[in-house]
């Protein structure tokens, strides 16, 4: 890699490490380009030789956070080898990760908003979507889950697990989480057969 090269990458990644830090703690909404530039200690000229534009730097920013609750989540469940534990500590985990302020703020609140429904949905199904299709189709083939089309039940939960870590943002109860994370065992445990 070239000098050059390797400066651009220190620049893009130093926009992204101030970028998520201002888009976390004070919404997309909030910040300015040129607070981040001057954050960054870069010039605007830098930034857009990197990214087409504000948006485009946010949506670099939520893939890098979508990115790292989905290994997150992949570290959680393969670490065991029971199919039906790997599902279910992979949808605790994450409801757990999203409970964080930034994350919730990005991925949940700001990434629909700013990048519309189908985008986020797109950059979502990439991520974490595809991960519990292909564990949920494991299941129905090897019969702990009754056979059914995997698209829709995907999607139910997915929504679902999305929305409790909304829910979960403006809850303030230190409850919510343990008690929310029971509620999703129950609902994943009616899908088992008998």
């Amino acid at each position: 890699m070239s000098i050059r090269a390797q400066q651009r990458e220190r620049t893009r990644q130093e926009l992204l490490r101030v970028s998520r830090l201002l888009f976390a703690d004070r919404g997309y909404g909030a910040v300015s380009l040129a607070e981040i530039v001057e954050a960054a200690g870069v010039t605007k000229g830098a930034l857009y030789h990197l990214f087409a534009s504000k948006a485009d730097l946010f949506r670099a920013v939520l893939e890098q956070v979508q990115r790292e609750v989905g290994e997150t989540v992949a570290r959680t469940a393969d670490a065991h080898d029971d199919p039906w534990t790997r599902l279910t500590a992979g949808c605790q985990a994450f409801l757990a990760a999203s409970t964080a302020p930034g994350v919730q703020r990005i991925m949940l609140v700001d990434g629909p908003a700013v990048l519309g429904w189908s985008e986020w949905r797109a950059l979502d199904e990439r991520t974490s979507a595809r991960h519990l299709a292909e564990a949920l189709t494991e299941l129905i083939g090897a019969g702990v889950i009754a056979p059914q089309p995997v698209a829709p039940l995907t999607h139910l939960l997915s929504g679902a697990m999305n929305e409790a870590a909304l829910w979960l943002a403006s809850s303030g109860d230190p409850a919510s989480l343990p008690d929310t994370q029971a509620a999703l065992a129950r609902l994943l445990e009616a899908l088992r057969t008998g």
